[in-house]
């Protein structure tokens, strides 16, 4: 099995001290929890194939049913997944039209007709317009990707089931609405990508 790049989302001091200026609560749990790192996949394309993956199954089943692709496919590359067929795909364990969407994708790319390197120009939501263009990528797949792979530092993603868990178990919410939510997300801005990390680790606490 040939492993997937991967490195740590890169931020600093500055990013935490601000954050912890911007918001005493989250200061706190920052200071509580110190160093939280995450994961992120700086290949475009390999991003987007296990952003894809994610929609909408556990942590663990991702897990799983990555392990399984990179065992029978090698490198998560264009060609090599334009090369296989759907069923190939869907035999790792996501839905039929999961693995269609990964494999049109696969084509397109290989082909040119889509380039991912194209969007590192670009301001997220134009990102996120480009992304959301292709059949089976919707705008969470599209704000996982801008963080996990592009490393852009203010996505805090509403769609984000554990996002929004995080945010009312930091500031002890019964419920939490979109206006709530928007609030927190300005707060946190121009670095809401690293409240984020902390967010989800808090989600899981």
């Amino acid at each position: 099995m040939q492993a997937v790049k991967t490195k740590n989302f890169d931020y600093g001091q500055e990013e935490l001290r601000y954050l912890c200026s911007a918001d005493a609560v989250l200061g706190a749990a920052i200071k509580r929890m110190g160093r939280v790192e995450r994961t992120v996949i700086p290949d475009l394309f390999t991003a987007l194939v296990y952003a894809m993956v994610g929609q909408l199954i556990s942590a663990k089943a991702v897990q799983t049913i990555w392990e399984r692709m990179q065992l029978r496919f090698g490198a998560i590359t264009p060609e090599r997944l334009a090369g296989q067929s759907a069923d190939a795909i869907q035999a790792c364990g996501i839905t039929m039209n999961k693995a269609a969407c990964i494999h049109h994708i696969a084509q397109l790319t290989a082909e040119g007709a889509f380039n991912l390197d194209e969007l590192h120009e670009l301001p997220d939501e134009e990102v996120i317009g480009r992304l959301t263009a292709l059949q089976g990528v919707g705008p969470w797949t599209a704000e996982m990707l801008l963080l996990h792979a592009m490393e852009r530092p203010d996505i805090v993603s509403w769609r984000d089931i554990a996002i929004r868990r995080g945010m009312m178990k930091l500031y002890q919410l019964p419920s939490l609405n979109k206006a709530q939510f928007e609030q927190y997300r300005h707060r946190y801005s121009p670095f809401g990508s690293v409240a984020s990390i902390y967010l989800w680790e808090i989600s899981f606490e």
